[in-house]
């Protein structure tokens, strides 16, 4: 298998290089199961998003570095768009995105009411592992946007391929597309 291995602010990473059904390949990254990396990492961002009141996150890969994150600030809850409906958010808001690079497929986020109030009027902090296209990015914008949110900072472990460009966003490292 190859790798492609990536600077994180003094942590190396070192992911597979996988294709997608579209064709082309991505250095996957994955934060599932490893505790060491995701401390790092939400500790680097953490001093990115000082300023937010609140984060807001897209599950699954988001949630355990946006946990660590708003730990390292002192915040006491956190919000979680869903990909799927659960009956606790009946009440809630929902928007439709465009598939995102790994997905390949139309999807809806679900914030619940909870999570919406936790957004209304405070500077937010959206934070993703990885922003490639920028479809899941825009999705949480609208989120925020319904809610009654203030976008304050977009964060990311690492920008792939053009999204390093962006002068909206920050992040720890860069990926290509390969």
């Amino acid at each position: 298998m190859n790798y492609f291995t990536v600077d994180l602010n003094g942590y190396e990473a070192k992911l597979p290089i996988l294709p997608l059904p579209s064709g082309v390949n991505i250095a996957f990254f994955n934060l599932h199961g490893n505790v060491e990396m995701t401390e790092h990492c939400g500790k680097e961002l953490a001093r990115l998003v000082a300023e937010c009141d609140v984060l807001l996150t897209a599950e699954s890969k988001g949630l355990q570095l946006t946990h660590v994150i708003a730990r390292e600030l002192g915040h006491k809850f956190y919000a979680v768009a869903r990909k799927s409906k659960k009956l606790y958010m009946q009440d809630g808001i929902e928007v439709a995105i465009k598939s995102s690079i790994t997905t390949g497929a139309e999807q809806k986020l679900y914030l619940s009411r909870h999570d919406a109030e936790l957004l209304k009027g405070k500077k937010v902090g959206i934070i993703d592992d990885v922003v490639s296209t920028g479809n899941s990015l825009v999705g949480l914008e609208r989120l925020v946007e319904i809610a009654g949110g203030q976008i304050c900072k977009k964060a990311f472990v690492l920008a792939e391929g053009e999204a390093a460009q962006r002068k909206d966003i920050c992040y720890l490292g860069v990926i290509p597309l390969l």
